[in-house]
């Protein structure tokens, strides 16, 4: 991955020369743990994120749910019983709900049309939403922003301070009246995330935009589905919220301090934030037992022969969940120092890092490669696969994974380098998102 990268022993997966691990949910690991003194390094830090496990318990109380069920009825909704099966699903989400929860439902095409504002989950009120439901029918264009923002004023208005509060948006299309510039609707979702208010997005078929409903869901703190066939959207919305249901930890950060010297580049794709030598990766909610995994590229600057250089991560959550579990979490402490060129080019890696750091640049390069695909720029989609494939391949050794990737990568370039169906591109998009993301890929 770069011009440091290049060892010259076969590398080591010995964990107690790279990484540090935490007892109740925390695991940070570097490539390597020596610097080169004459020459700027670059170094890779895993840091891998579990929640605390919590068994199930009839008796012990989750945290209340507050949700918007937000639908696209544009007219294209009406093929294959998109609109109708999403009604179903929509249905069958809210009678998961309990008493103390909330939900409102919405509905858009050109117009917004409000079919039940928030109410708390009665049953009289689920009654309610499907039988209004059973009377929505498709018609008219897509202004997906504003009825998105509807959905969210929905959940504001009854906002929980110490529950879930998340807006699921359904669409098979592109955002073509009202708000239509996609910078604008992801400051929203950013903005909305920053009040409490999370989004999750849903692209159904293959004319929505999944680089929109992506930002948007990697913003507002929430997920992004891709549902290829209609009779899937069921699956879609109950999966998610029977994970909104299951959240132990709300708000998860890990907080990062290095010298202001080091430059700190996350290279999955959470919202990411640097002050000065603190960095703020934002991961969202996590049910029980969850792991998240972030990579991260470091680039240090020279330094004096035997001089140490460290980094201090830490994880927290907005209701302290990690700090109470039991042993309680504490900031992680690790350590680099400067060495000769020889010791340099001779140390030992670490593969799990390797494993990790590969498999992120060949999804970034896949997604990548998508874009090129359907711009019609075949030859460069092909290049960017073999490009990371050539790359990984000079430091795979071995290794059976990395082996495993790398043979992958090599049979996937070529059909890189004709038109693709939408469907494919879109199925391909998803797959790599979900990887960079540690989702399930379906």
């Amino acid at each position: 991955m770069s011009s440091d990268h290049q060892p010259t022993q076969e590398p080591s997966d010995r964990e107690n020369e790279f990484s540090f691990k935490a007892p109740g949910g925390i695991s940070v690991q570097t490539d390597r743990t020596l610097l080169r003194a004459n020459g700027q390094s670059e170094r890779f830090l895993l840091v891998e994120v579990t929640a605390p496990t919590v068994a199930p318990d009839p008796s012990r109380a989750r945290p209340p749910v507050n949700l918007a069920f937000v639908l696209d009825r544009s007219g294209s909704m009406s093929a294959a019983g998109k609109l109708d099966l999403a009604k179903v699903a929509v249905e069958s989400a809210l009678a998961r709900l309990q008493a103390e929860d909330r939900f409102a439902v919405v509905v858009y095409d050109d117009r917004v049309d409000v079919v039940l504002e928030g109410s708390p989950a009665s049953a009289e009120a689920r009654r309610l939403a499907g039988e209004r439901l059973a009377r929505i029918d498709a018609r008219g264009s897509t202004d997906l922003g504003t009825g998105w923002l509807t959905g969210c004023e929905q959940v504001a208005v009854g906002q929980s301070p110490d529950g879930v509060n998340r807006a699921l948006l359904l669409t098979d299309g592109l955002a073509n009246v009202g708000i239509t510039d996609h910078d604008e609707l992801v400051r929203h979702a950013a903005e909305l995330r920053e009040r409490g208010i999370s989004t999750t997005t849903f692209g159904v078929g293959t004319d929505f935009d999944e680089s929109l409903l992506q930002a948007m869901a990697d913003a507002g703190g929430g997920h992004f589905t891709f549902i290829g066939s209609a009779v899937q959207i069921r699956d879609a919305i109950a999966s998610e919220v029977g994970e909104t249901l299951d959240v132990v930890a709300r708000d998860v950060v890990v907080d990062i301090t290095m010298p202001e010297a080091v430059r700190v580049e996350a290279l999955t794709p959470f919202p990411t934030e640097q002050r000065g030598s603190r960095t703020a990766i934002r991961l969202g909610d996590l049910v029980s037992g969850q792991t998240i995994r972030i990579v991260l590229r470091l680039r240090f600057p020279l330094g004096g022969i035997g001089r140490d250089i460290g980094a201090l991560v830490n994880v927290g959550d907005r209701d302290e969940v990690f700090r109470r579990s039991a042993p309680a979490l504490a900031p992680v402490a690790l350590v680099w120092q400067f060495d000769t060129s020889q010791a340099n080019d001779t140390q030992r890696r670490d593969r799990h890092v390797d494993r990790a750091v590969a498999a992120i640049f060949a999804a970034r390069a896949q997604q990548q490669a998508v874009a090129l695909n359907r711009q019609g720029r075949f030859g460069e989609a092909a290049h960017a696969i073999d490009g990371v494939r050539r790359r990984i391949e000079g430091y795979a050794g071995s290794d059976p994974e990395l082996q495993r990737l790398v043979a992958m990568l090599g049979t996937e370039a070529p059909s890189y380098a004709a038109a693709m169906p939408e469907m494919q591109r879109k199925q391909r998009h998803f797959m790599a998102s979900a990887q960079a993301r540690s989702r399930p890929q379906s």
